[in-house]
């Protein structure tokens, strides 16, 4: 009998380990990725084509921190509008959409024309009210210390983030003149890290201002200076970036607004060919730490032929 108890516990536990259900494996969670726009006038439209690659693969972007244009068409989509919108937008504007031509002592122009411009397109006004959390970058003209927006009106902020030195005016929120924040953030990847992103694509606009030497007006002057200073401080923010993408802008003008359908299809060119890169990580658990010096990708296209 008591063999017969032990061969009948023997197949009853082998039924119960039998129909146990199998343990499905532990879902991996994706790491959140961070997007940074760095600036570059009318050239910043090549974040457009970026963002457009981007979706149309479905990588999930958590998190967008922009600098100057960026941090306008960061605002533009982070709030609701669209790819197929930013692009019809991006053909109708011009350099007065934003701007209006002043007498000052502080610039040549006055970008107070974007109140109206943003309170049109975006859909909502608040950087609380976004679909994705926005970063907005200016510097602090008196300190030099850079500052990020993330919260209250966006619209002032996107305003202070574009405000070209020599250029545009100051723009003053809660009692603080604040000046382009390519001058503190010429590539924004690290405010991305202290939104929690823990992968960043940082997306510069590398290119000169002046094609052939000679600068053409005031305005070559200053930009070509900032793209010399951007390139000298390239180091403040390569440690934070996992894969930059530099779109071919070169040889666009600081105005170029009417060669949008190009600028778009190298921020798309550029992006596609880092999409392998950005792909791993899809494949890599978010709680794996993030080396101390990742293995950067850096994509460089080559050269669009002019159509």
């Amino acid at each position: 009998m008591k063999s017969l108890d032990r061969i009948m516990r023997t197949v009853q536990a082998f039924g119960r380990e039998f129909s146990r259900k199998p343990a499905l494996p532990e879902a991996r969670q994706v790491p959140a990725i961070g997007v940074a726009l760095g600036g570059g006038f009318a050239r910043g439209i090549a974040h457009v084509g970026v963002l457009k690659v981007l979706e149309e693969e479905r990588i999930p972007v958590r998190v967008i921190a922009g600098t100057s244009v960026g941090a306008l068409i960061g605002a533009a989509y982070c709030s609701g509008v669209s790819i197929a919108e930013l692009e019809q937008i991006s053909r109708s504007v011009r350099f007065t959409t934003f701007a209006r031509w002043t007498v000052s002592r502080y610039g040549f122009a006055s970008n107070d024309r974007m109140v109206t411009f943003l309170n049109r397109i975006l859909r909502v006004k608040t950087f609380e009210e976004l679909r994705i959390p926005l970063g907005v970058t200016a510097t602090d003209f008196n300190s030099g210390e850079g500052v990020v927006f993330h919260s209250g009106s966006i619209v002032d902020p996107v305003r202070a983030s574009c405000a070209y030195p020599g250029m545009f005016l100051p723009v003053n929120i809660r009692g603080r003149w604040l000046v382009d924040g390519m001058l503190s953030y010429p590539v924004p990847a690290h405010p991305l890290h202290e939104m929690g992103a823990d992968r960043v694509i940082a997306v510069h606009l590398k290119g000169q201002w002046s094609k052939n030497g000679a600068p053409r007006h005031l305005f070559d002057v200053i930009g070509q200076s900032f793209a010399i200073a951007q390139d000298m401080t390239r180091h403040l923010w390569l440690g934070a970036a996992d894969v930059i993408v530099e779109p071919d802008v070169a040889g666009f003008a600081y105005d170029d607004f009417k060669r949008s359908d190009e600028l778009i299809r190298s921020g798309e060119t550029a992006m596609r060919q880092a999409l392998p890169e950005v792909r791993k990580w899809l494949e890599t658990p978010a709680e794996v730490p993030v080396p101390a010096k990742p293995r950067r990708m850096v994509v460089r296209p080559a050269p669009m032929a002019a159509d």
